[in-house]
Order: C-alpha cells, then sequence, then structure tokens
C-alpha cells in the first residue's frame, strides 16, 4: 500500500538572503542556531552544496525553475525601475505544482519581478506576503498578494509576521498537499531584528538576524509536528548566495557577487522524518536547480515543456546512494560565463567581477579570460588558493569539453558573449592571466 507521504508530499522551503557558508552552529559558526543544528541532526546536511548564482534574482529564478538563470532571462539582480521579470513561458515549481491540487504560498523576499503580472499571486502561488525585492531598494513597500500594506516597512518586526502568515498558512493547508516559499528578507543588509532579540548574540546585530531566522525555523518545524504532518512534509533550508559585506563564508574565498565558492557555496539542510536518515552529512555536489526536479519527482508531477538542468537527488537525500554522477555546474557572472565544476575540480575561465571595482576601472568592466585557466581541487584546496591546472591537463581537457557541450544549448546572446570572451585574450589586470614563470 503506497502512504500518504508517498502520494502527496507538502514541500517547505526556507530560504535565507545572503547568509554565508559558515554563519550556522552546524557549520562551524559561533551563532546560537539550535533549531537549525536540529535540523541536521534529524535529517542532513550538505557540504558541497551550489547556488546557481552568487546574487539575488538569478539564484530564486533557479531555484524555482530548475534551469539556469542566463537560459530563462534572469541573469542579473532585477531593481524598482526594471519593467520586467522571469518570463511568463518560464514555469514556477508553484506552478508545476498547482495542477496537482497543492496549496502555495509565497512568503517574504520574491525578487522575479515587481509588477502584478510578475508577482508571486500570477506565478502559481494563492497567496503572497512580503516585500517585492531587496530590502535596500527604494521604496520598500510590504505587499499581501498585489496590495500594498506598509510603506515602508517596518523591517524590525519582518521575521515575526513572516513566520505569523507561515504558520497560519499550515494551520490552513494541513488537509491538502502544500507547497511553502518562505524566503527571509535577512541577512541582507540594512539588518534588523525585533526587540526580542536584538543585544541578545554575542556576534552583534548580524548575530541577532540569525538567531531570529533560527527562532522562526524552530516555530515552523513546531507547527508541522503539532499539526501531525511532519512525517509528510519536506522542509529544505537554504540561502541565495554567499553573504555580503556581513556574515562568514567560512574557509571558502569570495563572497556575494564572486564565482569564487564563497560567493556560491551555501548551507543546505533537509528533513523529512522517516523518509531522510537522520544525522547524515552528505559530501555529494547539488545544486539549487535540483529541487524542481526532486519534489516533481517525489510529487509524481510529469516534466515541464522545457528541459531542466537539475538532477534529481532523491537517491541522495533518501541515503540509498552516496552521490549521483553528474554534469559540470557552470557559474555565470550576469551573462558571462566564469568557471564551471566538475566533481572536486573547479575550472576558472573568465572574470567579471561586479564588485571587483568602485568606481568602474577605465573604459568599464569587461568579461576577461583566465589565460591559461586555473583549476583547483575544491576536497583538498576548499579556498581555491592553489591552481593545479599545469599537473592536471587531462582534467583542464576534460573539462573544457564539457563546457563546450553545455554551451551549445544555450541562448545565442550566452554563446556569443562566451565566444567573444575566448576570443579577447588575457589582460595583466586579471588574475592568471599573464604568463606563469618558468622557474
Amino acid at each position: 500500500m503506497v502512504c500518504v507521504a508517498q502520494r502527496a508530499p507538502n514541500l517547505v522551503i526556507i530560504f535565507c538572503d545572503d547568509l554565508g557558508y559558515g554563519d550556522l552552529g552546524c557549520y562551524g559558526s559561533r551563532i546560537r542556531t539550535p533549531n537549525l543544528d536540529r535540523m541536521a541532526a534529524e535529517g542532513m546536511r550538505f557540504m558541497q552544496h551550489l547556488s546557481a548564482n552568487p546574487v539575488c534574482s538569478p539564484s530564486r529564478a533557479s531555484l524555482l525553475t530548475g534551469r539556469y538563470p542566463t537560459r530563462v532571462g534572469v541573469p542579473r539582480v532585477l531593481f524598482p525601475n526594471d519593467t520586467a521579470g522571469l518570463p511568463k513561458d518560464e514555469l514556477t515549481l508553484a506552478e508545476m505544482l498547482k495542477p496537482l491540487g497543492y496549496k502555495t504560498m509565497c512568503i517574504g523576499k520574491w525578487h522575479l519581478g515587481h509588477l502584478p503580472e510578475f508577482l508571486p499571486t500570477s506565478r502559481g502561488f494563492d497567496e503572497y506576503f512580503g516585500i517585492p525585492y531587496s530590502n535596500d531598494m527604494k521604496p520598500t513597500p510590504l505587499l499581501h498578494n498585489t496590495e500594498t500594506v506598509e510603506e515602508p516597512a517596518r523591517q524590525d518586526t519582518l521575521t515575526q509576521r513572516y513566520t505569523e502568515h507561515a504558520l497560519r498558512f499550515l494551520n490552513q493547508a494541513k488537509d491538502s498537499p502544500f507547497f511553502l516559499y518562505f524566503a527571509h528578507t535577512f541577512p541582507h543588509i540594512p539588518l534588523y531584528a525585533s526587540s526580542r532579540f536584538r543585544g541578545r548574540s554575542a556576534l552583534g546585530l548580524y548575530g541577532d538576524v540569525i538567531e531570529e531566522i533560527d527562532w522562526s525555523v524552530g516555530e515552523v518545524l513546531g507547527a508541522l509536528k503539532q499539526l501531525g504532518i511532519e512525517d509528510r512534509t519536506l522542509v529544505l533550508f537554504s540561502s541565495d548566495n554567499g553573504p555580503w559585506y556581513q556574515g562568514s563564508p567560512g574557509r571558502l574565498r569570495g563572497r556575494k557577487g564572486s564565482t569564487w565558492e564563497g560567493g556560491v557555496r551555501v548551507p543546505f539542510l533537509a528533513r523529512w522524518p522517516g523518509r531522510i536518515p537522520k544525522g547524515r552529512v552528505s559530501n555529494a555536489l547539488t545544486s539549487m536547480m535540483d529541487i524542481v526536479p526532486t519534489f516533481l519527482g517525489l510529487a509524481g508531477a510529469p516534466p515541464p515543456p522545457k528541459p531542466l538542468d537539475g538532477m534529481d537527488i532523491w537517491p541522495i537525500l533518501s541515503g540509498r546512494r552516496e552521490e549521483r554522477e553528474r554534469e559540470a555546474l557552470l557559474y555565470f557572472d550576469n551573462i558571462h560565463l566564469q568557471c564551471a565544476r566538475w566533481g572536486r575540480w573547479k575550472l576558472h575561465l573568465a572574470r567579471y567581477n561586479t564588485f571587483a571595482y568602485n568606481p568602474a576601472p577605465p573604459g568599464g568592466r569587461h568579461n576577461l579570460p583566465v589565460d591559461p585557466p586555473e583549476l583547483y581541487d575544491l576536497i583538498t584546496d576548499p579556498d581555491e588558493s592553489y591552481d593545479v591546472a599545469p599537473e592536471n591537463p587531462q582534467i583542464v581537457a576534460e573539462i573544457q569539453r564539457r563546457i563546450e557541450r553545455l554551451m551549445a544549448d544555450f541562448p545565442e546572446p550566452i554563446r556569443r558573449d562566451y565566444e567573444e570572451t575566448r576570443r579577447r585574450g588575457g589582460s595583466p589586470y586579471t588574475p592568471g592571466a599573464l604568463p606563469r614563470p618558468t622557474v
């Protein structure tokens, strides 16, 4: 007999904004995160999980579509003066689940278009409560569905109010399958914490903010247990990219906006009592793009019309397999291909770091090739300090072959930029671009 959990599982995604790889207790932080640490102990903690981009909008586009942001038309951060959003011909996870009878809600930061036709209630979500983009952008409206209920949003109470709406949704949706996308506004700056948490942490306001997010996670997990539905609910916790000016990338090099690992590798926790083994730590290479195909498989949903770039990682989550063989994962900055990750190896091909110069250098920023490419072994060298390309020419060649195969299927502007970068040649202003010394 097939159990209800197999037939119609619930999905809760708790997604932070600019949370660093080293910002949780279970990842080595001194910030107190008992609820997230418990979530890791009761489920699985991933050590090699990648966002699909080092900044907000592109990462979120990939999370909800299972496709590269450069493929779905959201390669950069969207701003309040933009009139575009996630294209209507790209399906979100909520739109894929609605035909199966799922109740859906989006809470918090959306950042995939602020005009009514792009907001969550037009993209498969029954209800929305949150700020439609980053909390440092102006104006800063708090929306309920498409109506502004507060402007500017009072941010010191946001986490509390987000949590109240999440608990209300869980109570209302408990008798049917549901998808809750709970996208916290923080720890994106400016930082705010409620009076209950302000001043509690030994690591200042940033620590206060993380401890309040941890409290919120505990409230959600507690509600699932109290409602008797935790055994049919998969809860995922992660971040859109690495930390910005505050927060810790752990041992990783780089931060938000950078395609070094500190900008793209993020915490990833998964909990489903009775279905995901307790206390597992996974070193499998996984991506934010894997969430859509994994949940579609669990829900029995048909694949979307457009091909997915992620893969179903349920065999890893369920403990049946340690890892799955996968194609190389590509790192983009805006439309520019920067790196590729294949297993333990990461190849740096170009650098276009929009946060590297302020103001921009004379002539503007360019995507300049790293010539010759740099290769890093992320198992022995997680902070990407030692280029081992000269010792591993066969690995470099194999990754380059995989890149060529993958790029052939991208939209024409992305392919053209890739070819133009290759033809551009090295630059003395690009690390690694000068010829290496012979002695």
